[in-house]
């Protein structure tokens, strides 16, 4: 997609007041004279996608921030040396409390995301140009904003639902109380009902855009994530049997090779390009951050536990060496250097390790993997495993092992398990397969498991119940402490 930034001024969860201010305008764009043409409102789409991936002067939501809270405060994750910030350390040991800035980040970075949208929504209906058009534009710009409350709603519960753009800079006009994780699920559940109605595909110049293939998707995992079994197994085969084109990769690797971007297994994506925007912190971060060089230097993101969760792998997947690093070849040496501790290797660009800022592989929001196990998941918790639940989990075990996706294969198939060992094998299974992808904490929150799994780790024994949930930021409930009541244990 072109990448067009537009910034708007008003954005919730982000208020500024200025006193004795007294300025005369000599131009100023507004809704009224920009929202004009259909490139107008095109423009305004492609700003709600850079939300994902752009936050100049901070590291953008999917680029590494989101991660803080979804990977490296689960289990396998954790702060390397190189980690300096202690709101970043505390995050890690799970001993954060409500002044977390990257908790505040967050919160900031999704609600400008869900602005944008709704500013978007808003004003698309009175530019001239296509119907046909503008409605799939603000079917797109539902898709993000049903995306960000899904994030949302899962890290804080209940969040305050805002559909309109800001009209105000009265304060009391731009309080929003906490709504209930109920209210905010049937508008998530809405917004992406809207947006099935999207195309199943694009032109290649517009890769990356949502799909109804991806509205779909999400809504299924919204579903699983509600325990609504049999709404996730519905949606989950509708992303199956859509003709959508989906299908594994037949090599792991290739999910994260930056030539085979928006490839058949990629269903949603954020896009990332090589120093995007001209500022590499405000794009992705992540090879910046899983490798400091050949060195012995402890990157900032590291694997918590060696045998917890490198070990793991039998001989064979190939998952391990695609998601972890022991050892990579330097290409100004020539040598094969071995780290001292295996290194997260998903989105390192090989061809450019010399320049770590300007890794350009997409961040894999949802793909087709993800609704094989999530639909082999939701069928077992209906009534335990099915021959289709064995077929799903065993297609994402076949091409971890290299193996034909379709054909059984009795070295690698799962057989003869119960309710309760299928539930075990999905779950090691997403443990295995979802490394640095935005999983891990949801999943285990969703399970139930997230302070059983996390105190197996030494160095985060600090875990408990209150780490279901992250705490709302001080500095919002500083602005409105009446309609944001803090969550438990912060």
């Amino acid at each position: 997609m072109k990448k067009i930034i537009i910034t708007f001024l008003l954005s919730a969860g982000l208020l500024v007041s200025c006193a004795d201010l007294e300025v005369t305008p000599t131009s100023f764009v507004t809704e009224d004279n920009y929202f004009v043409t259909q490139d107008d409102a095109t423009a305004s789409v492609t700003a709600v996608y850079a939300s994902l991936s752009l936050d100049p002067g901070e590291q953008s939501l999917f680029g590494r921030n989101l991660y803080f809270l979804t990977d490296m405060a689960s289990d396998y994750a954790a702060a390397g040396v190189s980690a300096t910030n202690p709101q970043v350390r505390a995050l890690s040991s799970l001993t954060h409390d409500a002044t977390s800035d990257r908790v505040q980040v967050a919160w900031r970075q999704i609600y400008n995301g869900i602005n944008r949208a709704n500013v978007s929504i808003d004003n698309i209906p009175k530019v001239s140009g296509s119907d046909i058009i503008k409605t799939r534009l603000i079917n797109e710009a539902k898709f993000i904003r049903g995306l960000l409350y899904f994030q949302a709603v899962r890290l804080w519960g209940g969040v305050p639902i805002v559909l309109h753009e800001a009209t105000s800079i009265n304060l009391g006009d731009l309080k929003t109380n906490r709504s209930t994780v109920d209210e905010v699920y049937n508008q998530i559940v809405k917004d992406l009902t809207d947006a099935e109605a999207l195309p199943k595909t694009y032109p290649a110049a517009d890769a990356g855009r949502a799909t109804s293939g991806a509205a779909k998707a999400i809504l299924a995992k919204v579903y699983l994530t509600r325990k609504d079994w049999p709404n996730a197994i519905a949606k989950s085969r509708e992303v199956i049997n859509g003709g959508y084109g989906y299908a594994l990769f037949e090599d792991f690797q290739d999910i994260f090779t930056k030539t085979k971007k928006n490839g058949k297994e990629h269903i949603f994506s954020v896009q990332f390009e090589p120093n995007q925007a001209g500022n590499g912190s405000s794009g992705s971060t992540f090879q910046a951050t899983s490798f400091t060089g050949f060195t012995a230097t402890e990157p900032a993101d590291i694997i918590s536990d060696v045998a917890l969760f490198y070990d793991i792998y039998a001989a064979g997947d190939k998952r391990r060496d695609v998601s972890y690093a022991k050892q990579l070849l330097n290409p100004a040496t020539g040598t094969l250097y071995t780290f001292p501790k295996p290194i997260f290797k998903k989105y390192l660009d090989l061809s450019n390790l010399a320049t770590p800022g300007n890794v350009a592989i997409n961040f894999p929001v949802i793909r087709y993997a993800d609704i094989l196990l999530s639909l082999a998941e939701a069928i077992n918790e209906q009534g335990g495993p099915t021959a289709e639940a064995y077929e799903l989990i065993n297609q994402v075990r076949r091409r971890a092992f290299g193996k034909a996706i379709t054909t059984p294969d009795p070295t690698v198939d799962l057989v003869g398990l119960n309710q309760t060992s299928f539930r075990a094998a999905i779950q090691e299974e997403r443990k295995k397969e979802f490394v640095q992808e935005g999983q891990r904490w949801y999943d285990l929150v969703r399970w139930g498991t997230l302070v059983t799994e996390v105190k197996k780790v030494t160095a985060k024994n600090s875990v408990s119940e209150r780490n279901n949930l992250y705490p709302i930021p001080q500095s919002e409930r500083n602005i409105n402490p009446d309609g944001l009541p803090q969550n438990p244990g912060y």
